[in-house]
């Protein structure tokens, strides 16, 4: 199965491919070679990787599969920064991308713009299929983007020193959070699924029917505030409300609040790139796993939504509005009481496993490894965050990560039976 060709007009697209290019070492600028080498974790790769593996992309599967005589800029970095595709053959083990230390980030930089360069030369001329590449290119760096913020967000909270990539002045915290409201849904056959113009990722479809039944799904996501009445309430302490695997996971770990949160003077507060400060209450709870998720729900009277009862609900609303990442800075969930509906703050764990839909098949060649492999054990978030950069997303997106991960900012949004 061929990768469905979408057209595409290069004017525009050299812009996007511009725009998109300039934002990830606008998100750098301000890190030093050190920073953007080492790596936190297993599941974080350095930033440094990040900006090289998006060129290597690009490099790859549109300037040497499509441009006759072009010479890689460096032999080398294929091994170092290819990803999980296992049609390009041997690489790097992801769990030791820290060890990279050289090339340096200054390199990388220049790799990048030799990329650039040549990918910007050779567009004119690229055929349909090499310009749909170009553009799966720019989704696949906006991925990126967002992996970009989080990733850093990570490696300086394990700093002692809790590093402020972008300092900002002391915010007043809203006091109080809008009520929470349901909106009822009376059930039904549902379209879902991405089926109109425009890009979309393959696990977004084929487009297909779903019956829900009555529920009713919450008009905003869980704030700080009502999280800390979980915790105060004994929560991470009570077997009842969690699964199985995430209460191994809780004792294992030793959880007790959500990533970043310390309790300092009986206040608690938070880290974020903006450095350590007091939580907002009313601001969206973020960095809980679907394990934590899931325990809250049942905490609070409630259920995670489906992925189906989500995607019916945001289809009335603006994908590209709300709070999300338009620039390097300023990263983190509002208050909900001035938040947007549905897209932007937080992604919202759905209780539904991420699997194939019906009819779903992998495209051919290396890059049909870029979803359908991921399709197990993993749980389906959906509406985008704060990190996540304006425009990426849509009412059909499907991200998907392991029940206990949460250096994401992942929320949670509640629903409820009719």
């Amino acid at each position: 199965m061929p990768l469905p060709a979408v057209p595409v007009d290069p004017l525009p697209l050299a812009v996007r491919f511009a725009a998109v290019r300039a934002l990830s070492l606008a998100l750098t600028a301000e890190l030093s070679d050190a920073d953007a080498t080492a790596q936190s974790m297993a599941d974080a790769s350095p930033a440094k990787w990040h900006l090289a593996h998006t060129s290597w992309f690009f490099e790859t599967f549109v300037l040497r599969d499509h441009v006759p005589g072009y010479a890689l800029h460096d032999p080398r970095f294929p091994f170092l920064f290819n990803s999980y595709y296992e049609a390009e053959g041997r690489r790097h083990a992801r769990d030791r991308r820290g060890m990279v230390t050289r090339p340096t980030l200054d390199e990388v930089r220049a790799y990048r713009a030799h990329v650039d360069d040549a990918l910007l030369a050779a567009l004119p001329d690229l055929p349909e299929a090499a310009c749909t590449l170009v553009a799966l290119g720019c989704h696949h760096e906006e991925q990126h983007q967002e992996l970009l913020v989080t990733d850093i967000l990570h490696l300086f909270g394990e700093n002692p020193l809790e590093p402020a990539l972008w300092p900002a002045a002391r915010k007043i915290p809203v006091a109080m959070s809008a009520p929470l409201g349901w909106a009822a849904h009376p059930g039904g056959i549902v379209e879902i699924g991405h089926g109109g113009d425009g890009f979309a990722f393959d696990c977004e479809g084929p487009r297909h029917r779903a019956l829900l039944s009555p529920h009713a799904i919450a008009d905003r996501t869980v704030t700080n505030g009502e999280w800390a009445a979980f915790i105060d309430d004994g929560g991470y302490a009570d077997a009842r409300h969690w699964l199985a695997d995430g209460w191994a996971w809780v004792k294992a770990e030793a959880i007790v609040a959500p990533l970043y949160w310390e309790r300092q003077d009986g206040v608690w507060t938070r880290f974020g790139l903006d450095g350590r400060r007091a939580i907002d209450p009313a601001a969206p709870v973020t960095h809980v796993s679907f394990f934590e998720a899931d325990a809250y729900a049942s905490w609070a009277g409630a259920r995670l939504p489906t992925e189906f009862e989500w995607e019916a609900a945001g289809a009335d609303h603006d994908a590209a509005g709300g709070n999300q990442l338009d620039k390097a800075g300023a990263v983190e969930p509002r208050p909900a009481a001035t938040a947007p509906a549905f897209f932007g703050d937080v992604w919202e764990w759905t209780g539904s496993a991420y699997r194939p839909y019906p009819g779903f098949r992998a495209v051919e060649g290396a890059v049909g490894e870029y979803n359908g492999k991921f399709m197990s054990g993993q749980f389906v978030l959906r509406g985008g965050s704060c990190a996540t950069p304006r425009g990426h997303v849509r009412a059909s997106y499907r991200n998907f990560f392991y029940p206990h991960q949460r250096w994401q900012f992942t929320g949670v949004r509640l629903a409820k039976d009719l």
